[in-house]
């Protein structure tokens, strides 16, 4: 068992040398057109991307804002196909923490427009979106509703979680581009632990009951 384990090693690793080494050698065999080429290609690839950064800037990405109404959101949509909502209540303590970590997040990823509407004030929206649990984040990516990141249970369902596992979740459906390994979590430390409020809605702050049901 063991040699076939170094066997399959071995022959792992030198199938990665030899790709390793036919780039090398491509590299190796191309002249100065070849290499005016590339240079050109990537150049036109840096300037579409400052471009679409400009836009993107133009449209409000980069910062977090909140949406006055309905209105307002669906305008949005048409500029930004891919969006990060956050569906607040002003009583729900739990938003103030998505607050803190998509102001952070909104900064890093300007391929994304980052905001929250107050749902309550959204009710067509929030209806239409089947949203009953607040925080919900509502994730859409090329202007289609993907995915959704309902209370704090897929964050390892407590109030400290760290930015980066939310980033993680967020990644998932493509919303934002991500650099990591999407099959893993980031492997952080808590940040301290959070003063939690001594009640809410619902009473309870134990679990993830504490995020509160739009019905209520």
């Amino acid at each position: 068992m063991a040699n076939l384990l170094e066997n399959q090693l071995f022959t792992a690793a030198k199938t990665i040398e030899q790709q390793l080494d036919q780039q090398l050698d491509r590299f190796d065999n191309l002249d100065s057109d070849d290499l005016k080429v590339l240079r050109e290609q990537r150049l036109r690839e840096m300037k579409e991307l400052n471009n679409k950064k400009q836009e993107w800037l133009r449209n409000g990405h980069g910062t977090y804002s909140e949406l006055a109404d309905e209105k307002e959101f669906f305008e949005m949509s048409k500029k930004s196909p891919n969006i990060v909502c956050h569906f607040y209540r002003d009583s729900t303590e739990r938003c103030k923490i998505v607050d803190m970590h998509l102001k952070i997040l909104a900064a890093k990823h300007v391929e994304a427009k980052f905001c929250k509407v107050n749902a309550e004030k959204t009710p067509f929206l929030t209806q239409r979106l089947r949203i009953k649990v607040i925080p919900t984040i509502a994730l859409v990516k090329d202007s289609k509703t993907k995915d959704f990141i309902v209370g704090f249970t897929d964050l390892g369902n407590c109030d400290d979680f760290a930015t980066e596992m939310l980033e993680w979740r967020i990644a998932h459906s493509g919303a934002i581009d991500y650099k990591g390994d999407l099959m893993q979590p980031p492997d952080v430390k808590r940040k301290p632990f959070m003063n939690r409020p001594q009640k809410t809605i619902r009473g309870g702050y134990d679990s993830d009951d504490s995020d509160i049901d739009l019905d209520d």
